[in-house]
Formats: structure tokens, C-alpha cells, sequence
């Protein structure tokens, strides 16, 4: 037993000795390495100066240089991305560095690079020509371009590095590029979809499955950031469809490495559907009427939760506060659930707010542009009560001007707590046109349009325009010139210069020349409702009459002068000018010619459109328009008569309806007409980025009413009607119409036209 103890100890002592020398062999060894650095000398160098080498890796002569020194200095020189590689070595003083430096690039390469510009390229690089070349920045760079592509939608892409040794350590960097096809999305599905189908959800999403007939668009190309947008569609639709607790759990793309197409998987959790049951508006602003608020989210209570019905609540009860002077209103909404039940309660607050002054108006971003046609857009002047429907009106008016790419008009906090800073922040883009358009129409033949346009005049808003339309009927030639404040006043003042030719030989056995101008001015009567006062001078010839021409026609060849004022007061409150889908416009026009000239007559037009969606995508719309004109004194020139069909009536060919030579068939023109059009335009089942849809209409008319008593003329004013169906489609190159329509109620001598067909295009 004490031998075992002895055997132990002893061996303990061994170890003991044995790590004391170890640490004293490493101490000594580390202190014995600390040697003043006598000498620096630099190998190796071509381009960099050896005093620069010294001085990246911090080291000086004299100072003391060990181990961790060494390591110190070789990273330091590393760091520059100046060299490849680096070696220091020590002996009696004499510090020697030895480098090897990267190469300087020559040139950057890219092959391969089909729809993507080399300059493009080169702008999102790090490496440029003279610049050294390092490793890491060539990964880096590789990387970028890649992502590059993927952005463009190819995710097969792949970049290739290459390098080409030049002599004085010179390289050409060439990236081999092999871009691929473009990503497509061969699948979208859904998970968790019970109340909507899959084919439901894809319309509502921007993404789009793969398809021959979406080669105009490229919402079938993958797109990471589109998928995230899409998320944001679904959740606006749910929450607009009263599902307040949607969630997208998660968007899944897989790569197909075969065809290089992914399929893309929405995980959704619908959850329960909630009706609005009541809406709670309290207010810490004393000066509220509750009551007088309720009307405008009253409809709301009773339906199923809408987001997008309750934001525009609360817009319409910012705005009327607004309009009472309250500006920076915070209304605080909570959704308030109670129990199992199906219905919520939405508590409105309105948080205490001032009320503020407008303490100034700035603008900036308008190089081009004067302040003076921005600032006259506003209602309001530094000094007023601040209104916000004001404020949203002014920047509506800003963007309508059509001058700027972006427009952002906000408040801002002033000097004081009753007082607001209105910031107008603008980028301006070009004003000027020049544009090309080209057609057919079974009307008019082939169809042509040349037109300059400048509309920012020397930044002053002024709009000046030549145009040009032509077809196998119908030549004019037109030039315009507006000053939208003239005087600095709300008025619009313009001249028109206008010269057309129509071929009227094929209905009337006559051309019929006019050339003209005219001044006008236009000014608001109110929100909505606007007047125009316009005097026009204007010279028509009747030529090249037939010799077989009715003789109520030739008795009108030659030439006559037309003076006349008119005025138009027009309302429009539709939502959209060029498709609308909701509102109703009106408009009278009245002419009296007689001011000098050779006509004397009194000529009046009412035109009106009313327009309703019936469901989500269905509209229906109500026109009419009716005119009438009486020669005062004399009988109206048939220059100056209504002529009828073709687009106001279809189902009957142009000037098809009204007042003929029972002899020649010769169409004479009528002095009263009216029309009226029902529609109902509907989706027809295809995905609506195709922009196909289709409507059916009725159009009725009459067109009747000739100064001259003559058994020989067919005046007869029956009611014409036809009806019809029409397919429209919004091409990415035009808009296509197609209208097949059935004279149901016609004259003997009525000309019909079964199929019309209309297409243009600008570029």
C-alpha cells in the first residue's frame, strides 16, 4: 500500500516538472523572439511604392517585432485587397516583405448577355477597369449578376468567371453568361380555401399561371416581390369579404429544374366570417356633432365587414371634419367581438385635434414648372383655415394636371400648434407628344392620326397641339392652343384652327369641305359643373356633286359662311372619363349663328349618361342624346343638318337613317334626331388581365324634320330600334370593338349594317 502511495507521488512530481519547463521554454521562446526591427526591405513590388507597402502593414524600423506582430502586419496587408499574397520574415534585424500583388483589371467581359445591355451590367459591378482584382469581389460580382437576372424573372441563369492573363500583371475579367428562359409559374395553388375556390383567389392575386394567350404581360414570369403583393391582395380581399382573422401562413415557390418554371402554394387560415353589427363614434373634440356624423357609415351596420367600405367611413368622416376646420384628425378604430357571435362591433374615436391655419405653402421639385401653376390649383391661401377636403381636392387637381410623374401634397406641423405647413413635393416628366395612331373601322376605312402636343408651355401650363385624322372618308386637320388661366383667373381661353373634307358620294353624292377657327373660354359654375362660351367662323363647301345627285342637293352646291356663338354647361360626375363604371354626366350645348356669315339658325344638343354596377364587374349604362336645329329665316344649309347611324345607332350603316330622295336615295340630312342606348356590359368568364369583355345593348333613334315640303323626299320620323351583342377587347396594342346589331324597327329606305368593327391603336 505505501509503495502504491510512493508511485503515485512521484508521478505527479514528473508531470509537475515537466509542464514548469514547458511554460519557461515558452516564456523565454516568446521573449527571445521580441527583436528590434533594424531594417525594412520590400520584394516583389511592381506598382506600389515600398514606402506604402510599409505603411499599410504599420510596422516602423526600431520598434519591437514578435509573433503577434507578424500577424498583425501580414492581415493589415491583406486588408488593402491590394495583394494576393503576403510573406515576412525576420533574421538579425532585416525585416523582409515579400508581396505579390493582384492583378489590375484591363477590361470587363460579358458574353452571352442577350436581353440585358453590357452597360447595364457593368453599372452594378464593384470590379471596373483599373481597379485591382480580388477574389472576393469577383464571388461578389458573380452573385450580383445572377441576382440580377432573377430579377428580370430567370432563375436558370448562370454567370461563369474567366480570366485572361495579360502582361505587366493585367487581367480581362470576362463573365460567361448563359441567361435562360424566363421563369414561368406552371401552377398557383391554395391551402385552406374552403368559402373561395382556387379559380376565385387566382383572379384576385397579380401573379398568373403560364399561358399562350399572356405573351403581352409578364405576370406569369416569377417574381419574389410580386408573390409578397399577392399576399397583400388576398388579405384585403378577405378582410373586404368579412373575414377579419385571414392569414397567409405561408407563400412556397418550388424549381422545376426541368422546364426552370415554379409552382407556387398559398397557405391560408380563412377563419370566421363577421358581420358589422354596429358602429360607435365618440369624440373628445367638444365642438362634434355626433349626430350629425352618423349618416355617413349609418348603411354600413347590418352587412357583412367590409375594410374597404369602412376606410372610405372613416375617409368621408376625416374629410367632413376636415371641412370644419379640424386638421390632423386621428380616428381611432377597435373591432370589439362578443362571445360566439357572428356579428362585431367597430368603436370610432375621434382624438382631440386643434384647430390649425395654414402658415405656408411650399413647393419644391418643379424646375420646369412656375409655382404660380401649382399654387393656383389650391382653394386655399397661407392664412386660411386649414380644410382638408380642400387639400384633397388641390391634389387631385395636381395630379390631373398631367405635368408630373409623382405629386405628394401634405401637411405638415407648423411653427405653432395652430398653425399647418402644406408641402407640395413634385417630379416633373415630359409634357411634350408626339404621337402616331393607326386603324380600321368598318365606317370609315382605314384610319390614320399624327399629332404634336405640348402641354406645360414654357412651364407655364399652356397647351398647344397639332393634329391630324385620316381615313378613306373623313380627312381634318386641327390646331389648338389653350391658356387654362387666363387673366390668373379660373377661366380657360384657346383658339381652334380647323380644316376637314368628308366623302359623303357613297349616302349623298356630294364632298363637303369646312375650314374655320374659333376663340372660347371655359370656367367652373361649381364642383362638377363647368360652362364653355366659344364663337366660331367657319366656311363650308359643298363639291363635286353628282351628276345623278338629288336636286334638293346640287341646289346646295357652292359655298356659305357660318358666324355663330355658342355656349355648353356641362356636369360630370363620373368616376372614370374613358370607362366608367358609376356616376352620370350632362351637357347642353346651344349655337346661334346669324352674327355676319350667310346662315341664320339656332341650334341646340343635350347629352346625357348615366352609368351603375349592377355586381362586381357588371355595368350598366343609360344615353341619350337628342339636338334639333331652325334655320331663322331661311332654311338650315344642309351643311349644317344632323346626319344619323353607324355608332349612335347600331345595326344601321352611317347617315343610314333619315330624310332621302325618293328618286336618287340621296340621304338629305335631317333638322331633329334623337337616340337613346341601354347596355349592359359583363365579363365573359376569362381571366381579366385578356381584357376581353362583352355587352348587349338596345339603341333606339329617329332622325327627322326638312325645311322642304316635296313628295318627293321620305321624311317620315318612326322610331328606329336594334339590338345587339359587342365584344370589346383592350389589346396591348389597342382597343378592338366588335359589334353584331339587327335593325328590329326600320324604314324601307333605311340602310342597315349588320356587323361594325372598330380598331386603333397609338404608338
Amino acid at each position: 500500500m505505501k509503495f502504491v502511495i510512493r508511485t503515485i507521488c512521484f508521478a505527479f512530481f514528473l508531470l509537475f516538472i515537466s509542464f514548469f519547463e514547458g511554460v519557461c521554454e515558452k516564456f523565454g521562446s516568446a521573449h527571445a523572439s521580441q527583436t528590434n526591427i533594424l531594417e525594412i526591405v520590400v520584394q516583389g513590388s511592381k506598382r506600389i511604392d515600398p514606402e506604402t507597402i510599409i505603411a499599410f502593414g504599420k510596422i516602423e524600423v526600431g520598434e519591437q517585432f514578435n509573433e503577434v506582430k507578424l500577424n498583425e502586419t501580414i492581415k493589415n496587408l491583406f486588408n488593402t485587397g491590394l495583394f494576393a499574397d503576403v510573406q515576412l520574415s525576420l533574421q538579425d534585424g532585416l525585416l523582409t516583405i515579400s508581396v505579390e500583388e493582384n492583378p489590375l483589371i484591363n477590361r470587363v467581359i460579358f458574353e452571352g448577355n442577350d436581353r440585358i445591355d453590357a452597360e447595364d451590367l457593368e453599372r452594378e459591378l464593384q470590379l471596373k477597369p483599373r481597379r485591382v482584382l480580388t477574389r472576393t469581389k469577383v464571388q461578389q460580382d458573380t452573385q450580383r449578376l445572377i441576382d440580377i437576372y432573377r430579377l428580370t424573372g430567370r432563375f436558370g441563369v448562370k454567370v461563369q468567371p474567366q480570366l485572361v492573363m495579360l502582361e505587366q500583371n493585367r487581367v480581362d475579367l470576362i463573365f460567361e453568361i448563359e441567361e435562360g428562359a424566363l421563369s414561368k409559374i406552371s401552377k398557383i395553388s391554395f391551402i385552406g380555401n374552403d368559402k373561395f375556390s382556387d379559380s376565385k383567389l387566382r383572379d384576385v392575386i397579380q401573379s398568373k399561371e403560364d399561358a399562350f394567350y399572356r405573351f403581352l404581360t409578364s405576370d406569369d414570369t416569377y417574381d419574389p416581390d410580386r408573390l409578397k403583393f399577392d399576399g397583400e391582395l388576398l388579405r384585403r380581399f378577405y378582410l373586404n369579404n368579412g373575414f377579419i382573422d385571414f392569414q397567409v401562413i405561408s407563400t412556397v415557390a418550388e424549381f422545376s429544374t426541368g422546364d426552370a418554371s415554379f409552382a407556387v402554394t398559398f397557405t391560408l387560415r380563412e377563419g370566421k366570417r363577421y358581420k358589422l353589427g354596429k358602429i360607435t363614434l365618440e369624440s373628445a373634440v367638444e365642438d362634434v356633432n355626433i349626430e350629425n356624423l352618423r349618416h355617413l357609415y349609418k348603411g354600413l351596420e347590418g352587412g357583412w365587414y367590409n375594410a374597404r367600405l369602412v376606410n372610405n367611413a372613416v375617409a368621408r368622416l376625416v374629410g367632413q371634419l376636415g371641412v370644419d376646420g379640424f386638421a390632423f384628425v386621428d380616428i381611432k378604430r377597435e373591432i370589439k367581438r362578443k362571445g360566439n357571435n357572428n356579428a362585431v362591433v367597430l368603436a370610432l374615436y375621434i382624438a382631440k385635434t386643434p384647430r390649425v391655419h395654414v402658415e405656408r405653402i411650399n413647393i419644391e421639385g418643379n424646375s420646369r414648372t412656375l409655382d404660380s401653376v401649382i399654387r393656383r390649383e389650391f382653394d386655399l391661401l397661407e392664412g386660411d383655415a386649414f380644410n382638408v377636403s380642400k387639400l384633397r381636392r388641390a391634389r387631385r387637381s395636381i395630379r390631373n394636371l398631367g405635368f408630373f410623374s409623382k405629386a405628394k401634397v401634405d401637411s405638415l406641423p407648423g411653427s405653432a400648434t395652430d398653425k399647418t405647413i402644406i408641402r407640395v413635393s413634385v417630379e416633373e416628366k415630359s409634357t411634350g407628344e408626339i404621337s402616331l395612331g393607326a386603324g380600321f373601322s368598318s365606317q370609315d376605312g382605314p384610319l390614320a392620326n399624327i399629332g404634336i402636343r405640348e402641354r406645360n408651355l414654357l412651364g407655364k401650363g399652356q397647351d398647344l397641339n397639332f393634329n391630324f385624322k385620316g381615313s378613306a372618308a373623313r380627312q381634318e386637320f386641327k390646331i389648338g392652343f389653350t391658356e387654362p388661366y387666363f387673366l390668373d383667373r379660373d377661366v380657360s381661353a384657346g383658339f381652334d384652327l380647323v380644316q376637314s373634307t368628308t366623302d359623303r358620294q357613297t349616302e349623298s353624292s356630294f364632298d363637303e369641305r369646312k375650314s374655320g377657327g374659333g376663340l372660347r373660354l371655359g370656367y367652373s359654375l361649381g364642383p362638377d359643373l363647368r360652362q364653355r362660351l366659344k364663337y366660331s367662323f367657319e366656311r363650308t363647301q359643298i363639291r363635286n356633286v353628282d351628276d345623278q345627285a338629288s336636286i334638293f342637293i346640287k341646289e346646295q352646291e357652292g359655298s356659305n359662311t357660318v358666324s355663330q356663338v355658342s355656349h355648353t354647361t356641362s356636369f360630370d360626375k363620373l368616376d372614370n372619363r374613358r370607362e366608367p363604371s358609376k356616376g352620370y354626366a350632362v351637357s347642353l350645348t346651344n349655337d346661334l349663328a346669324g352674327l355676319g356669315g350667310d346662315a341664320r339658325h339656332l341650334r341646340s344638343k343635350l347629352k346625357a349618361g348615366y352609368f351603375v354596377t349592377i355586381l362586381e364587374d357588371q355595368v350598366l349604362s343609360f344615353r341619350l342624346e337628342t339636338g334639333f336645329i331652325k334655320g331663322i329665316g331661311e332654311d338650315v344649309e344642309i351643311g349644317e343638318r344632323f346626319f344619323l347611324g353607324g355608332r349612335k345607332i347600331r345595326g344601321f350603316a352611317p347617315s343610314g337613317i333619315g330624310p332621302r330622295d325618293l328618286k336618287t336615295k340621296d340621304v338629305l340630312g335631317g333638322n331633329q334626331y334623337y337616340t337613346g342606348s341601354v347596355e349592359l356590359r359583363f365579363p365573359i368568364g376569362l381571366p381579366n388581365e385578356l381584357g376581353l369583355k362583352a355587352s348587349i345593348f338596345s339603341d333606339v333613334g329617329s332622325l327627322s324634320g326638312l325645311d322642304q315640303n316635296s313628295s318627293q323626299i321620305d321624311d317620315g320620323s318612326g322610331l328606329r330600334a336594334s339590338v345587339g351583342l359587342g365584344l370589346s377587347w383592350a389589346t396591348g396594342i389597342g382597343l378592338m370593338r366588335l359589334d353584331f346589331a339587327s335593325a328590329m324597327l326600320k324604314e324601307e329606305l333605311d340602310e342597315t349594317e349588320f356587323i361594325s368593327f372598330s380598331f386603333g391603336t397609338g404608338f
